[in-house]
């Protein structure tokens, strides 16, 4: 292995002092509740509403702010999301009952959770596209409240139109104009005017990560993110324009995200990092673009695919492109990826946007352990059990025994009353 670009990254812990100011904010909401959401909204997004459920004609008025193609373009981008998330749950139907011993049935079901947040983040961008990835696979999983939240626009405290829209293209029930730690907090304990939920999803900045963090348990949480990544496998025979244009998609993010190429080439490599730099002059979010580049990007020369897929293990990256003579040969043994783009022509930007994946995805290695949102994400899978009598005959004994065994002599009773009834 060989670094021909190397990165300054460091995933640090959170800083003490956010820990603090985040535990203060919440702590503030469960006494206080609407009183403090209200005047945190006003202190850090400049939002004065009195009323934050966003109102059936606010919605209307959004529509009129925007164009017709972006509307149209939307309901393409919802289509695909929507159909890929039925796809999804097919796989949950696989109810069942069994005997697994005489006189024992036990079985499972899948049930949806019966409400959930999608945070919407606010900040440079609307990130209007995570209402979609967020809403609707909640909506296919048949969550009875979905309720969305985003921070409002400084000039107007409204939610950005483009994000309204989609939030209710998705197909949201409710829609509130907060965000931020205060909105964690308030969607998690509760206040006068918002009812808490049972998940929250959706990424943030630091603040609203760590309120997440912070209230999961008493709600429950996707996971907890970090700056957005990529890793990309390529040898000599990909594209290196596509790579290039990968790599800066993903550092524009912010200044913490990750552009990161493995390759077999150090010929390809080099021509990479050179249209990167090319590429940046005329980059309309080169202020942002560039220094994450600089400071975070890497291209790191191995001497084979197996090697390149080591490293990618390693890293389990959030988003992971593959781009070489042979792809087949090596998808079975990426096993870390938040979602997985095969091809060249498979640009993680369609993931983020339209193909139907989605792109609420795990970073800082969690995908080592969990995938992304999804179906999934919104349905318990619960078990459930019934006993006869014989069968109580045939395990009461056991069960008093090991109940006895461990020192639990209530337990040991429960089993001995059925025994004795019998």
């Amino acid at each position: 292995m060989k670094i021909l670009k190397s990165s300054t990254f460091k995933n640090v812990e959170t800083e003490k002092i956010v820990k603090e100011q985040v535990a203060s904010i919440i702590e503030d909401i469960k006494i206080n509740k609407d009183e403090a959401l209200k005047r945190y909204n006003l202190k850090f997004d400049n939002n004065d509403r009195d009323v934050i459920k966003v109102s059936k004609e606010e919605i209307e008025e959004a529509y009129k702010q925007v164009d017709d193609e972006f509307i149209k373009n939307l309901k393409v981008a919802a289509k695909n999301i929507e159909n890929f998330a039925k796809a999804q749950k097919e796989s949950f139907n696989n109810n069942f009952e069994k005997e697994i011993y005489p006189g024992v049935v036990l079985g499972q079901k899948h049930i949806p959770v019966t409400s959930c947040l999608a945070y919407v983040p606010g900040g440079g961008y609307p990130l209007f596209s995570t209402a979609l990835m967020l809403i609707i696979p909640a909506k296919v999983a048949g969550v009875k409240r979905v309720v969305a939240c985003s921070p409002t626009m400084k000039d107007v405290a409204k939610i950005n139109p483009k994000t309204l829209v989609a939030m209710d293209i998705a197909g949201a029930d409710e829609i509130y104009a907060t965000g931020g730690v205060q909105a964690v907090a308030s969607f998690t304990y509760g206040t006068e005017s918002i009812k808490p939920v049972d998940i929250i999803v959706g990424p943030g900045n630091k603040y609203v990560t760590e309120a997440k963090r912070q209230c999961y348990g008493t709600v429950g949480i996707d996971f907890v993110a970090g700056p957005s990544e990529v890793l990309i496998i390529a040898d000599e025979t990909a594209n290196s324009t596509y790579i290039a244009a990968d790599v800066l998609a993903q550092c524009e993010h912010d200044l913490n995200a990750r552009g990161i190429l493995v390759t077999t080439s150090e010929k390809f490599g080099k021509e990479v990092e050179q249209k990167v730099n090319k590429m940046l002059e005329t980059l309309p979010t080169k202020n942002i673009a560039k220094p994450s580049w600089d400071n975070n990007g890497e291209i790191i020369l191995v001497d084979n695919l197996k090697e390149a897929v080591e490293i990618s293990n390693e890293y389990a990256p959030e988003h992971l492109e593959i781009s070489t003579v042979n792809n087949d040969s090596i998808i079975d043994d990426l096993v870390n990826y938040g979602s997985l783009f095969i091809g060249g022509y498979s640009a993680e930007v369609f993931g983020d946007y339209v193909s139907g994946t989605n792109h609420t995805l795990p970073t800082l290695k969690a995908s080592r352990y969990t995938g992304g949102v999804w179906v999934g994400t919104f349905i318990k899978t619960c078990t459930h059990q019934v006993l006869n009598k014989d069968a109580v005959k045939s395990l009461g004994p056991v069960a008093v025994k090991l109940a006895t065994d461990e020192g639990l002599h209530a337990h040991a009773n429960a089993a001995k009353v059925r025994l004795e009834d019998n």
